[in-house]
């Protein structure tokens, strides 16, 4: 399964461990990513609506170079952009090349079914 991180480094390091070793004037070092391509995709958030839970469907097949992270709550108000400003998750994939990385991005995004129901506004008179 790919790691939440976006970036990975080749002997363990991290981004941070790297910006660490720069700031104490550790020597240069060349990193090289641990994957030759990866992306992320902000999940556009389908309607506006309340966010009840999610579904995965046969379109996605739990690739394991691609990881889903949902981070919408039950309960909670969706708004699409530009009106809003979040995003219901997030999709993190790896790949040999960034067209392989760009396919998976979008079959796991085409797997992904949310219940979302409709948000009414009470107005007081």
């Amino acid at each position: 399964m790919v790691s939440v991180r976006a970036l990975r480094f080749e002997a363990d390091l991290t981004l941070e461990d790297l910006v660490v070793l720069h700031s104490i004037g550790r020597p240069k070092m060349n990193p090289v990513l641990a994957e030759p391509a990866m992306g992320v995709m902000m999940i556009p958030i389908p309607r506006a609506g309340i966010y009840q839970s999610h579904t995965y469907t046969s379109a996605y097949s739990g690739d394991p170079d691609c990881e889903i992270i949902i981070t919408a709550k039950p309960g909670q108000k969706l708004i699409p952009l530009p009106e809003g400003a979040s995003y219901p998750g997030f999709i993190f994939a790896s790949g040999p090349d960034p067209l392989k990385v760009e396919e998976r991005l979008r079959r796991a995004h085409d797997g992904i079914e949310f219940e979302i129901l409709t948000a009414l506004d009470i107005v007081s008179f």
